[in-house]
């Protein structure tokens, strides 16, 4: 084994302690811009040198990116051995388990993943066959609630029969949740289809009842590693503790500070309780931050001090003290998006820097107009991070729609997808008819399908016919060619290429060519010589499992300034970075007030936000805000109050153009360190043109709520003892107990 000299000599103290600790449980918190990638990377390295077998070391990502990337650095130091070892996402780890082992729990080693939107879809119809209101039963709503059931373990039937669920439910005004969530996966399970829950629900399942197997995965899998273990839901961490139950040898890496995605089902527990799952642990920190300038660290450690949930670190570097903390104020978001563009173009011209090393990072992505706009004006390229991926467009979607059936004749949301696509005169009314035989013979919608004639009278059963042989022809070649071969055949004989081909408008050709980059990629994974599948099947798992996080790749030859929330940001470093939308109500979200825990993550994602800067950093909010059709006027963020003010530079700059003419604040005035950080004094409020007090017999927390006084407002919480239901209302900070028979509210949708 070919192993890279000195490797251990580039590591610090407290990394190489965590590279040589090999047995036994091990937790690395790892600060922001630690070097925890370097750490994985030479701990794995020196498993190898130590004899572990590669197949015997399992290394979870949250994205592919980040799988390849370790990889790659492992192979250089340690050689080809590398290639061998378990590595990748939970979701593509543990698809690749789920398709040797699927049938233990019914299913066919074949089945289809649903994205999100295949998903939604499903939703959408089952909702529509049981005549539900679509207003109260979102796909999305629907969706989320049954996700962070399945993140929680809780199966259908428990979901059924658990009274605090039931209860929530009806206090929600959706009492039919729990059959929703019942059809969903009955539909799913016939579809031959598991979505990107199941991948983790079912594996739980199948270790759990099917000891043997999981006793095979506990004698392969000797070393687990997981990085960013703070981002792990219960059902991944589930996983990961019956996986190394066996020998112990866990490794678990990640910072408790940068733990933001509990709205996808990621419990901050998991890394803070692990002492208590594994007493023996040993916990090692990684403190010095090799990123960011010194004033960027200290600030960085003013904010998250703040935080009482989360391991006390020290975090501290030895680079430059570098420039201060710059906030501008601005009048208005048009305001900010012309002062953040002149201070972009100001230190391009000043330091000869290239637009890629600049970041803008907002809360929520409406915030990225004004932006643009300004940098349009300026002439300054850009890049929004977070558009429709390329496998979401309909020209791309479709194709992978005829190699999904092709391959899961089952999947019923592929079907709708292409059954009428070329037009083969097939209604609306003929495919409800086919999917209600389904329901009424229990049968699989492919034995529907080649028995059309004893369904659907006519024209139709004639198309559907011609569309099934064109399938069973598909099929056949299926086993003969490579993903390539196949995908390119079925792309001409459906007809959907020539489809695309006959429309010359340039929407078209884009479309045409989209579907072209598409055999090129199926061409691409077929030609990757570390691939051993070459199979449709295997580019469709693969595909389907890429990440938001893959996509967002920072952009080395691409020379944009970057857009993104700060969501997207995690993981990501930029030269100089500006966190905008300082604001309370936006940053703090409004919608994270209810509660310290949601308070104390929504100031971990402004940790992350700052920690992405390595040489400047500025922040900006705007005084007044349009809001709804109406100019809102905006306190600070209280976040800004929490900054060591000994690191900040309060700004006075003016934008060069105000666009807005009819705003009120159009200048500025200079402000010292103290008083531009106050809050505003508060303005009357007027009511939306259309308000009308709402019916609030179905109020619940977490709902918005307009009053034509006290103007938006978040239900906290309700009291319905008594006579009189009250609700507690937070109004932008200021928090009221309103009786409902008097209250006039207006509810909105969140």
């Amino acid at each position: 084994m070919a192993i890279s000299e000195n490797y251990l000599d580039s590591l610090n103290p407290t990394q190489r302690e965590a590279v040589l600790y090999t047995e036994g449980p091990l937790m690395i918190l790892a600060g922001a811009g630690s070097g925890k990638t370097r750490v994985l990377t030479y701990r794995t390295a020196h498993l190898l040198e130590k004899g572990v077998d590669p197949f015997n070391i399992l290394s979870l990502t949250f994205t592919n990116k980040a799988a390849r990337e370790m990889k790659n650095r492992i192979e250089k130091v340690v050689g080809t051995d590398a290639r061998n070892l378990w590595m990748g996402t939970f979701h593509s780890v543990f698809a690749r388990i789920l398709r040797a082992e699927a049938h233990h729990i019914g299913y066919q080693s074949s089945f289809t993943i649903y994205d999100s939107d295949d998903s939604k879809s499903l939703i959408k119809t089952i909702v529509g066959e049981l005549q539900l209101d679509d207003k109260l039963y979102k796909p999305s709503t629907v969706l989320g609630r049954i996700s962070g059931a399945k993140n929680k373990l809780v199966s259908v039937n428990e979901y059924l029969n658990n009274p605090t669920i039931i209860a929530d439910d009806e206090e929600a005004m959706r009492p039919q949740m729990g059959k929703l969530y019942q059809q969903y996966q009955q539909r799913c399970f016939k579809a031959g289809a598991m979505d990107f829950d199941d991948l983790l629900f079912n594996t739980n399942v199948l270790f759990k009842n099917h000891p043997d197997v999981l006793y095979k995965y506990q004698n392969r899998f000797k070393y687990v590693m997981v990085d960013e273990f703070q981002d792990t839901n219960l059902s991944q961490y589930a996983i990961t503790r019956k996986l190394s139950a066996k020998d112990r040898n866990i490794c678990v890496v990640g910072d408790d500070a940068q733990s933001i995605y509990a709205f996808r089902g990621a419990d901050i527990q998991n890394i803070l309780n692990l002492e208590k799952d594994y007493p023996e642990i040993k916990t090692i920190k990684l403190e010095q931050n090799y990123r960011s300038t010194k004033t960027i660290v200290q600030v960085a450690n003013s904010v998250i001090e703040k935080n009482k949930e989360q391991f006390k670190k020290d975090v501290w570097t030895s680079n430059e003290d570098g420039e201060l903390i710059e906030v501008l104020k601005a009048g208005t978001d048009n305001e900010e998006g012309m002062l953040v563009a002149d201070a972009i173009f100001e230190d391009k011209m000043q330091h000869q820097l290239g637009n890629k090393d600049f970041a803008i990072l907002y809360r929520t992505n409406y915030q990225s107009r004004a932006f643009e706009e300004a940098l349009r004006r300026r002439n300054i390229p850009y890049k929004i991070v977070g558009g429709v991926s390329f496998y979401q467009r309909k020209e791309v979607k479709d194709l992978i729609c005829y190699l999904r059936f092709v391959v899961n004749p089952s999947d019923e949301e592929a079907f709708k997808r292409i059954i009428n696509y070329p037009k083969r005169g097939i209604g609306d009314t003929s495919v409800a008819k086919l999917f209600v035989v389904t329901e009424e013979q229990g049968a699989t919608l492919w034995d529907v399908l080649c028995n059309v004639k004893s369904v659907l009278p006519g024209r139709a059963a004639v198309a559907i016919e011609e569309f099934v042989t064109h399938i069973q022809a598909f099929r056949v070649e299926l086993g003969k060619k490579d993903a390539f071969e196949i995908s390119s055949y079925i792309a001409q004989n459906s007809g959907l290429l020539k489809d695309l081909y006959d429309d010359k408008t340039p929407e078209g050709v884009n479309r045409y060519e989209n579907v072209q980059a598409l055999l090129n990629g199926i061409k691409e994974f077929v030609d990757n010589p570390e691939g051993e599948d070459k199979s449709l099947g295997a580019f469709l798992q693969e595909i389907t499992l890429v990440t938001d996080a893959d996509n967002k790749d920072k952009p080395e030859n691409d020379d944009k300034v970057t857009l993104m929330t700060i969501h997207s940001a995690k993981g990501l470093e930029f030269r100089n970075v500006y966190v905008v939308g300082m604001e309370e109500d936006l940053f703090p979200s409004q919608m994270m007030l209810s509660s310290r825990a949601d308070l104390e993550e929504e100031r971990r994602l402004f940790y992350v936000a700052i920690t992405r800067a390595e040489k400047k950093l500025t922040m900006s909010f705007a005084t007044s805000r349009y809001r709804f059709g109406r100019v809102k006027p905006c306190e600070p963020s209280r976040f800004l109050s929490e900054l060591d003010k000994n690191y900040l530079k309060i700004s006075t700059k003016q934008a060069a153009v105000i666009d807005r003419p009819n705003i009120i604040t159009a200048k500025i005035k200079a402000q010292t360190n103290t008083s531009i950080l106050k809050r505003n004094t508060p303005v009357s409020y007027t009511p939306s043109p259309d308000f009308k007090p709402s019916d609030t017999s179905g109020l619940a927390a977490g709902m918005k709520v307009e009053h034509p006084k006290f103007g938006f407002g978040l239900v906290q919480s309700m009291d319905v003892s008594g006579n009189d239901r009250k609700a507690t209302i937070d109004f932008s900070g200021d928090v009221k107990t309103l009786i409902l028979s008097f209250a006039k509210l207006k509810i909105h949708e969140n």
